[in-house]
């Protein structure tokens, strides 16, 4: 949901009238978003490409393989959507069976598993770069779709629940399902000799409190504070709306200094880029319609149907390039395809926000926007 949005309390307008109304509470920022974050991308790529050395000074300023300015970027970026979640209200979220038992099934049985499908598909001959994908696949995100899903109007409840969800299975079962898909799988099937991959679980641990943990905190922090010095009303209405638009600079800010440490480099290989570009895009499709369409089959709200669909099809590009880059070098295919990750997932997924309140619009016209 939009800083904009944010605040409104009443039903959508189903009408040109009403839909006029809410586009003129819009900020220039919400309202031009897509726009934004393609001129971000583009800066990005022309910083990386324009400026010699600048991908390795940003490469060079990381503790634990974790890129500061990145870090730096996510954690602006989720801290107002996560001071925007009413806590006291998880628990209706993790008694929705089917919500929790939807998320798991597809994140952790299916959406590796179509990965691996697509990158066998478009890269039978690209080992490299099929590797990459297949650990672009594993790797589930726990960031950037808490973003998506505000921007979509999902159940932010919900979200932070499947977000914190992944998170465990992530250093729980990375490793596992990295020797699964890239080891053992292949050979079973008679593909060829099977890939390593080089990371501990303490790595994997490290990178969820970064990039969950630490705003996940600040946020229930400064909620529980906020309501207590201010009461529920006070802090949704007057806090909230002072920091809700640091989500979005957030998120421009990674974008820049994302595509700013890769820059050359996909600049360098477009043909390259392209054929990574064609199994990203058929996965994002597969998973968010897909899930979508299970959601609604099983009754579950938009809101609630929005949140499985973009945690479902979203990844958590830094981990996949961390270690990517860690087990097969900077250089490596295996780090392009990592790279390409956001190139692809960052205009689809704004597009698919788009589509999800085109669907909202059309199909559910009684959903209430509530403050925040």
């Amino acid at each position: 949901m939009t800083s904009a949005e944010s605040t409104a309390v009443s039903t959508e307008g189903t009408g040109p009238a009403g839909e006029d109304s809410i586009v003129k509470r819009l900020s220039t920022l919400d309202r031009y978003l897509a726009v934004w974050i393609l001129i971000a991308m583009a800066v990005g790529l022309g910083l990386g490409r324009v400026i010699p050395g600048l991908n390795d000074a940003l490469a060079k300023v990381e503790i634990g393989g974790i890129s500061l300015p990145i870090a730096l970027g996510l954690l602006v970026m989720m801290y107002p959507v996560l001071a925007k979640v009413r806590y006291d209200k998880l628990d209706a979220v993790t008694g929705d069976r089917k919500l929790m038992i939807s998320s798991l099934v597809i994140n952790w049985i299916l959406g590796p598993a179509v990965m691996f499908a697509l990158a066998w598909i478009f890269l039978p001959d690209l080992p490299e770069y099929r590797t990459g994908l297949i650990i672009v696949g594993l790797a589930r995100c726990i960031a950037m779709v808490i973003i998506w899903n505000d921007l979509a109007c999902g159940d932010r409840e919900a979200a932070a629940v499947l977000v914190a969800l992944n998170s465990v299975f992530q250093v729980l079962a990375f490793g596992l399902l990295g020797w699964f898909y890239l080891d053992l799988l292949p050979g079973w099937l008679g593909l060829g000799d099977g890939e390593h991959l080089d990371i501990s679980m303490w790595e994997i641990a490290l990178n969820v409190v970064v990039f969950l943990g630490a705003p996940l905190l600040a946020g229930f922090l400064t909620r529980r504070v906020g309501e207590e010095k201010m009461g529920r009303e006070g802090y949704e209405q007057r806090f909230l709306p002072r920091i809700g638009p640091w989500a979005l600079y957030g998120l421009l800010f990674t974008i820049v200094i994302l595509f700013a440490l890769q820059g050359k480099t996909i600049t360098s290989q477009p043909l390259d880029v392209a054929r990574i570009a064609l199994p990203l895009l058929a996965y994002f499709a597969v998973m968010f319609f897909g899930t979508f369409l299970l959601g609604k089959s099983l009754g579950l709200a938009y809101d609630r149907t929005t949140t499985l669909a973009f945690t479902a099809a979203g990844n958590n590009f830094e981990l996949a390039i961390a270690v990517a880059i860690a087990t097969f070098g900077v250089t490596s295919g295996q780090a392009l395809s990592g790279v390409v990750g956001p190139l692809i997932e960052v205009p689809v997924l704004i597009g698919l926000v788009y589509v999800a309140l085109a669907w909202r619009r059309k199909f559910a016209p009684d959903a209430v926007t509530t403050a925040p």
